[in-house]
């Protein structure tokens, strides 16, 4: 039987591809072990509520940092992904399991029980379900806003590309502070890195939300050192800004495994602000782009400066 704890089994399409070369880790890169007392009352959370986090599936660097603090970002629907992106390191295949109803409630006691101020909730890709999970994320949101009035809500959707547009919908008027999906990488390189998904459907998601409710923030993120250029990068951030998206993440590409993605380079921590000075010339609200940035890195701290900075740019 198929064990997804054992890094081999956790990837069967992944198997038979020759390893790629994984190069040494330049300095601004290393992080430390996580050991803090923060960091195992959170871990303990997180196993009493049978809860997957994105943290651990996905390898974060920053899982130290960030449970020491007692932020994590749960993820919802499984700990297996329909989608085999080439990139990621979550487990993939078919799901073992239908979508667990008391899951919701399970995500809002943990969030109370951590007191968190600002939560991200993301998921794996479940083309399996007819919805995608949309209904699951409007409960989760809403059993959080029951459970935890006062915290506000991130969500990191899947793309819902092989369903009904209308599912969009049942998401957005569940009304999460932040409603964020990732364009990852350019669209060049969408063949290979995030070969189950569209461009231009993300694109078009981000910019539906928008249209369903022009005061919901939107956020994406984007990969670098996948072998994109300096131009490609430019050019979506053209993309989402056309797409009225508030918030852009930008973090290195780390190679989970010798099977996955190759590394191209790293970007170097000038280039990092470089990118961040030109995403806010065209006009974001907020901008992340460091080379340890993810999704939901200091999501809370960054939420609440993009609030701020609506609320100048109106005044």
């Amino acid at each position: 039987m198929r064990d997804i704890k054992i890094p081999e089994q956790r990837h069967p399409e992944k198997a038979r591809r020759p390893d790629n070369p994984q190069p040494r880790k330049p300095d601004w890169i290393r992080v430390k072990a996580p050991n803090s007392e923060g960091y195992f009352e959170t871990r303990n959370i997180m196993r009493e509520h049978k809860l997957t986090t994105v943290c651990e599936e996905a390898g974060c660097p920053n899982v130290g940092e960030c449970w020491s603090q007692g932020h994590a970002t749960m993820m919802i629907m499984g700990e297996v992904c329909t989608r085999a992106c080439s990139f990621c390191n979550i487990a993939t295949g078919k799901p073992p399991e239908a979508l667990d109803a008391f899951e919701p409630g399970r995500v809002a006691d943990a969030v109370a029980k951590l007191g968190l101020n600002h939560v991200v909730i993301t998921s794996v890709d479940r083309d399996d379900v007819a919805d995608g999970g949309a209904e699951h994320f409007a409960q989760t949101i809403r059993a959080v806003r029951h459970r935890a009035p006062d915290t506000t809500i991130e969500i990191l959707t899947p793309d819902f590309l092989n369903c009904d547009p209308s599912v969009l919908e049942v998401v957005v008027e569940a009304r999460p502070d932040v409603f964020n999906h990732n364009l990852e990488t350019v669209p060049g390189l969408y063949p290979g890195v995030r070969p189950g998904a569209r461009y231009f459907h993300s694109l078009r998601l981000l910019q539906r939300v928008k249209e369903l409710d022009p005061m919901m923030f939107t956020k994406s993120g984007l990969m670098v050192g996948l072998g994109e250029d300096k131009t490609q990068v430019h050019q979506v951030m053209d993309d989402m800004r056309a797409a009225n998206i508030d918030f852009l993440t930008i973090g290195q590409y780390l190679q989970p495994t010798p099977k996955h993605h190759t590394l191209d380079r790293f970007v170097t921590p000038d280039e990092f602000a470089a990118y961040e000075k030109a995403a806010y010339g065209k006009g974001f609200l907020m901008v992340s782009a460091t080379p340890l940035t993810r999704s939901s890195y200091h999501a809370g701290d960054d939420f609440a400066r993009m609030r701020e900075a609506r609320l100048a740019k109106q005044a």
